[in-house]
Formats: C-alpha cells, sequence, structure tokens
C-alpha cells in the first residue's frame, strides 16, 4: 500500500498567507491578528485582517485548548469582544463533544444472538470427550 494513499493535500495556499502577530494580557489568553499577504509577502489590502482568540478551559478531563475567531475591525475591538466569543466557543465545543459521546455509544454493536459459535450452537456437553 502507498504511504501517501489518503493523505490530504499538504500544499501551502500562496495566495491565502497571513503576517501573524500575538497578543497577550498574560492571564486570560492570546489574540492573534491575523494580516493578509501577497505571495511576496508585501500586505494585501483586498483581503481583511483576522483575528483569532485562544485559552485553555479547565474541566474536569483536564485543560481544553480553544481556538476561535473574533469578528472585529480592531484590535481594542477583538479585546472587548473576547469573553463573549471564549463563552461562545466553550459551548459549542462541549456541544459538540457530546454529540460525539451520543454518537459513539449509539453506534456500539452486538453481536446476533449466537454469534460466535460453531454451526449448530455449542455442542452437547454429554457428547464431549476429553483426552
Amino acid at each position: 500500500m502507498n504511504p501517501e494513499e489518503g493523505m490530504p493535500d499538504l500544499r501551502m495556499n500562496a495566495k491565502d498567507l497571513y503576517r501573524e502577530e500575538s497578543f497577550t494580557d498574560r492571564r486570560m489568553g492570546a489574540i492573534r491578528r491575523l494580516n493578509p499577504v501577497k505571495p511576496d509577502g508585501t500586505p494585501d489590502s483586498a483581503r481583511k485582517t483576522v483575528y483569532m482568540g485562544e485559552t485553555q478551559m479547565l474541566t474536569s478531563a483536564g485543560a481544553l485548548p480553544l481556538s476561535f475567531e473574533i469578528p472585529a475591525d480592531s484590535l481594542d475591538q477583538a479585546a472587548a469582544k473576547y469573553a463573549d466569543e471564549v463563552k461562545r466557543a466553550f459551548n459549542e465545543t462541549m456541544e459538540e463533544i457530546q454529540k460525539l459521546r451520543r454518537r459513539a455509544a449509539s453506534g456500539l454493536v452486538l453481536p446476533e444472538a449466537g454469534a460466535g459459535l460453531p454451526p449448530g450452537g455449542l455442542p452437547n456437553p454429554s457428547k464431549l470427550k476429553l483426552p
């Protein structure tokens, strides 16, 4: 089997590049500002700057990393919306986890009665011969 079969396309799209800047309050998390650039690295004013938030939420299962887009036109607007977007991302993530749990629970496959037994079922114990 070819090890590359089933692999996703790993090529980077040079027409969709961003220069990244990171900002943090060293307490809650980080905001990444993604500034669009052309393939040669110069600013691309035809595309919009993207703001991404990042944080970790402590859960009973451990730290849950969250990464989410913040709809904003400036850094101060992104910072003001950060808390609401953390809550939204956390709720969406927990809903997705619940869906996956339900899907996994409903995906249990139980064998049919007698499955895995020889044809005719178990042999009659009186006909068993010991060596």
